[in-house]
């Protein structure tokens, strides 16, 4: 006999009494952390100079941190996991946008200069 594959009902009572579940902080924090990930994905509508280098370093830092701790607790938390990839992600494109723009701004002040020479 075959084991049947769980209900919809079963599989959402699991993730109800997962130890990483919506009764735990587990969920929870993680799941409010996505608020920061999602508010530096609308920032990439902004100005590249309205970028801020301490904030984007700490969102990449913070991403891959706990990215990095969030495979080595058991069990593996995946929402935990995942906000933190994101933010590492969002927060590298930032910073390079961040840079590149300074860049540019180096190259065209130093192009005044020499023009003016």
């Amino acid at each position: 006999m075959s084991a049947s594959a769980p209900s919809l009902g079963q599989k959402l009572r699991m993730l109800w009494n997962h130890p990483a579940g919506p009764k735990t902080i587990h969920f929870w924090a993680p799941t409010f952390k996505w608020g920061i990930t999602f508010a530096n994905i609308a920032d990439m509508q902004r100005p590249a100079d309205l970028i801020s280098y301490p904030q984007q370093i700490a969102i990449t830092a913070t991403g891959l941190i706990w990215s990095r701790f969030s495979t080595q607790i058991v069990p593996v938390n995946y929402n935990l996991l995942a906000v933190n990839a994101f933010m590492a992600v969002t927060g590298l494109y930032q910073l390079q946008r961040k840079i590149r723009w300074d860049m540019e701004q180096k190259e065209a002040s130093q192009a005044a200069v020499q023009k003016e020479a």
